[in-house]
């Protein structure tokens, strides 16, 4: 053996003695094969099968009607995801109205209309005060189509909305408020409530975190406290729900893998044997032969020939893989050797 393959072994064997179950790879049969036929045994821990470190790519030559006995696969959990107990009070049902009518941002406003805007506003904080709430998202929406650049109309008609407990509504005067003004305090505030009125605790948070940052308030505040609560639940019964499904799909790779294992070993044992039964065939339907080795031990030459590196690691390639035979049947002199040990095989009794 050269020093490349000595480094090979000196890489291998620790990891086998770490982890037998390595052993149990079908791809490395044929060395535990080579250990048995030396006396060796295979230990029982190589076939542990809640130890699965090692993956057997595919193994589809098997039909499912063979009659080795596969490993049953385990029975997947269900996992029924708990209720989490949060504090629903800002909470209502969703608007599933029309879209109220929103200005076109294109268009140019001119001092007449911007004039008539504010009257407009004037009228709608009138109505709000009298709780007139119909009549002041009139007044809003007219004063937000003679001037639909002004963000404060938009934040102003999205308060209104959240009075009257339509959040959907809320939301979308506060995108368009938001668009207009990106710092907008009251923007963010007005999402914010909505969306914990539709209970979406975590959206609510950031929105109304961002709005307590650029203008606090009490209200914010309030709502804030009360939001950042549900929203955290949430979070983290997201996360535990997500890490139980993460090890859920690890479990069922894992049982995959063990299904492959003994499918393949089942399949390369059904294989041996067939390779057995054929070999015992060709020899007259005898059950084969064997090699005496008292005659290979008391042949000189033989002895001698073992002493050859060259032959040593022939007839070992050979012993790992007999389909490497005819190979080295074209070196004249692992030819010779081997046609010499083949002479001392002796037939059955």
């Amino acid at each position: 053996m050269d020093n490349q393959d000595i480094d090979a072994l000196m890489r291998v064997i620790p990891k086998l003695v770490h982890d037998p179950t390595l052993l149990s790879d079908p791809l490395i049969d044929f060395f535990c094969d080579y250990i048995e036929s030396l006396g060796g045994k295979i230990p029982e821990s190589a076939w542990d099968t809640e130890a699965r470190s090692w993956a057997v790519d595919t193994y589809d030559y098997m039909d499912e009607t063979d009659s080795y006995n596969v490993e049953e696969e385990e029975e997947e959990t269900e996992i029924v995801e708990s209720d989490i107990e949060l504090d629903e009070s800002y909470v209502v049902e969703p608007d599933n109205y029309l879209p109220q009518k929103m200005g076109d941002p294109s268009v140019e406003v001119t001092d007449e209309n911007r004039n008539a805007s504010q009257e407009a506003e004037i009228q709608a904080m009138e109505a709000i005060s009298e709780d007139k709430l119909e009549e002041a998202v009139d007044h809003l929406t007219m004063a937000i189509l003679l001037n639909p650049k002004s963000a404060i109309m938009y934040e102003t008609r999205a308060s209104v909305y959240i009075k009257m407990k339509k959040p959907n509504a809320a939301i979308r005067d506060a995108i368009a408020a938001l668009k207009i003004n990106p710092d907008s305090a009251k923007g963010n505030k007005s999402r914010g409530i909505a969306r914990a009125m539709l209970g979406q605790w975590e959206e609510a948070a950031k929105d109304l975190h961002r709005a307590s940052k650029l203008d606090h308030d009490e209200e914010t505040s309030v709502v804030l406290d009360k939001v950042w609560s549900n929203a955290q639940k949430v979070e983290e019964h997201r996360r535990k729900y997500e890490r139980l499904h993460r090890e859920e799909k690890y479990k069922e790779i894992e049982r995959e893998q063990v299904r492959r294992r003994f499918k393949a070993r089942a399949a390369y044992l059904k294989a041996k044997k067939q390779e057995q039964s054929s070999s015992s065939g060709s020899q007259g339907g005898t059950p084969g032969g064997f090699i005496d080795y008292n005659k290979i031990l008391n042949d000189p030459d033989l002895m001698a020939a073992f002493k050859d590196q060259e032959v040593t690691v022939a007839l070992l390639d050979v012993m790992m893989d007999p389909a490497s035979l005819a190979k080295h049947q074209a070196n004249p002199k692992v030819a010779a050797v081997i046609a010499t040990i083949l002479s001392k095989f002796v037939g059955p009794n």
